[in-house]
C-alpha cells in the first residue's frame, strides 16, 4: 500500500487495472487548461478529475454565503465520483499532477477525508514520468464500492480561526508564494494579505531541485517551524496547495494537522475579518 508518495518506477511496475490513476491537472488562471492537458497525453488508464466542478464543491452554501473558490465537495458527491471511477475500500489510487503534486495533493487529502488510506502521490509529477503518454480513453472499470470510513483528517472553519486570534493555541501555516502572504499579489487575491499571526510555509519549499519531494529527515527539520502537528493548521489560497504541506507533513511522520478548507478565498471575503499584511 503506498500512503503518501509513489516514485515514477513504483508506479511504472503496476498495470493500470491493478490501481485507479487520476490526471488532476490544472490552472488557476485557465480553468480549461486541465482538461485540454489530459486529452493531449495523459499516463495510460488515468481518468481526468476537474478541480472546479469534481474535486470542489459549490461556492456558496444554501444561504448563499461565500465559502472560498474551492469548497470541499459533499462526501456523497465525492463517494459518486470515485466510484465511478472504480474505486472500492481496498482499491490503490495514484493521482499526479504537472506541478509536483500542487494539484494531486487536494484528491489524496480528499480520500483520506473518506479514511482511505491508499492513496498516493506521483513524486515528482508528470515530469518524472518517462513512458509514453496516450490519448486513448481509460479503459472501463466496474464501479467501485468504496465507503466512507473514519476519516483520517480534520478541518476547522473560518470561525476556530477568529477565535484563535485571541488565544493563538493553532499555529496557522500558509502555503501561498510570499508575494500573495505579504498582500502584494492581487491577481489571484483580489484582497492580498495573510490572516494575523500566520506563518509562511510556501508548498514548493518542499520540493528539492529535481521536483520530488524533500527527503523525510530533511522535512522534518524544516516543518519543526509547525509545532505539534495536532495544534497547526494548514490554509493557502482556496484548500487546494495547503494539502501539499499537509502531504509533506505525512512524508515527514509528523500527521495531524487540520485543513481550513475556505482558506484566504473564504477568510478575506469578509471585511470583518482583520488581515495582515508584509
Amino acid at each position: 500500500m503506498f500512503t503518501t508518495l509513489i516514485s515514477a518506477s513504483e508506479l511504472a511496475s503496476h498495470s493500470p487495472d491493478q490501481l485507479v490513476i487520476v490526471d488532476c491537472r490544472h490552472d488557476l488562471l485557465d480553468l480549461a487548461a486541465g482538461r485540454a492537458a489530459y486529452e493531449a497525453g495523459h499516463i495510460a488508464g488515468a481518468v481526468f478529475a476537474d478541480m472546479e466542478h469534481e474535486l470542489s464543491g459549490p461556492k456558496r452554501d444554501a444561504a448563499g454565503v461565500f465559502q472560498g473558490r474551492h469548497p470541499l465537495p459533499a462526501p456523497a458527491d465525492l463517494l459518486a465520483l470515485l466510484r465511478r471511477w472504480g474505486v472500492s475500500d481496498a482499491t490503490q489510487v495514484v493521482a499526479y499532477d504537472a506541478h509536483a503534486g500542487m494539484y494531486a495533493a487536494r484528491l489524496w487529502w480528499l480520500l483520506r477525508s473518506l479514511g482511505h488510506e491508499a492513496v498516493a502521490v506521483l513524486d515528482g509529477g508528470l515530469p518524472a514520468w518517462t513512458a509514453a503518454l496516450t490519448t486513448a480513453p481509460p479503459p472501463a472499470k466496474a464501479p467501485g464500492t468504496i465507503t466512507a470510513r473514519p476519516a483520517l483528517v480534520g478541518t476547522v472553519d473560518a470561525a476556530t480561526l477568529l477565535a484563535n486570534l485571541d488565544t493563538l493555541a493553532l499555529t496557522v501555516v500558509d502555503a501561498r508564494a510570499p508575494d500573495r502572504f505579504r498582500g502584494e499579489n492581487e491577481t489571484i487575491d483580489p484582497v492580498g494579505g495573510h490572516i494575523p499571526g500566520a506563518i509562511n510555509r510556501f508548498f514548493k519549499d518542499n520540493l528539492a531541485a529535481d521536483g520530488r519531494f524533500k527527503d523525510p529527515a530533511t522535512l522534518r527539520a524544516e516543518l519543526a517551524l509547525v509545532g505539534d502537528p495536532a495544534r497547526a493548521v494548514m490554509q493557502c489560497g482556496s484548500g487546494v496547495t495547503a494539502c501539499h504541506n499537509l502531504l509533506a507533513l505525512a512524508v515527514a511522520g509528523m500527521p495531524g494537522a487540520a485543513l481550513y478548507p475556505g482558506s484566504w478565498s473564504e477568510w478575506s471575503a469578509d471585511p470583518a475579518r482583520p488581515v495582515a499584511r508584509g
